[in-house]
């Protein structure tokens, strides 16, 4: 299996272990199937975004912990090449987890590509969780609880995250943004 199963196989064994869950209680406060949980243990498939982010949220944990444990108390350095594809298509849309934070909250930077076509759909997060993002190139179309907003490259948005919302690229060229997510410390399973 690939460098991103293994690690996420190990640190969710940790977490949840470290939060005193059984896999039937992770899977239930997750809404996963107990199988799913067991295959992502043991690093049998390799999950898609969404299950992942179910998992983190269930955790109180953000995706970096998920992700890798070796954070840095004051400073943390992600050189490329250690920055983890977290999802991906045949056609070249991706979206990569850059670094991230977890003290009084979680904060995450991410780098995401959007080939012509493509769609990215999200559940709501935790209440209280933000994104900020900023379209580099192409154009983007945002949808937030059913409402679609268009951001071409240079424009940036703020929204809520605790609703359902997307992102999609209905044009001919790719569309790129990075994006920050933040869920407060207080909204986390503790």
């Amino acid at each position: 299996m690939d460098q991103l199963s293994q690690s996420l196989a190990r640190n969710l064994k940790h977490w949840r272990t470290r939060r005193g869950l059984t896999l039937d209680g992770l899977a239930a406060r997750a809404g996963l199937s107990r199988g799913m949980v067991i295959q992502v243990e043991q690093a049998r498939t390799n999950p898609s975004l969404e299950t992942m982010v179910k998992l983190a949220d269930a955790l109180g944990v953000d995706m970096t912990a998920l992700l890798d444990l070796n954070q840095e108390p004051h400073v943390r350095i992600t050189p490329p090449g250690r920055a983890v594809r977290v999802w991906s298509t045949d056609s070249g849309s991706f979206s990569t987890l850059l670094t991230g934070r977890c003290n009084q909250g979680a904060i995450e930077l991410w780098l995401w590509r959007l080939e012509p076509g493509e769609m990215s759909e999200s559940s709501p997060h935790p209440p209280g969780t933000t994104e900020l993002l900023h379209v580099t190139a192409g154009e983007l179309t945002l949808i937030v609880d059913g409402e679609t907003h268009t951001l071409p490259a240079g424009y940036s948005a703020a929204l809520a995250a605790d609703v359902p919302h997307g992102y999609r690229n209905d044009h001919a060229e790719a569309a790129e943004m990075t994006l920050t997510v933040y869920v407060p410390h207080d909204r986390r399973a503790e």
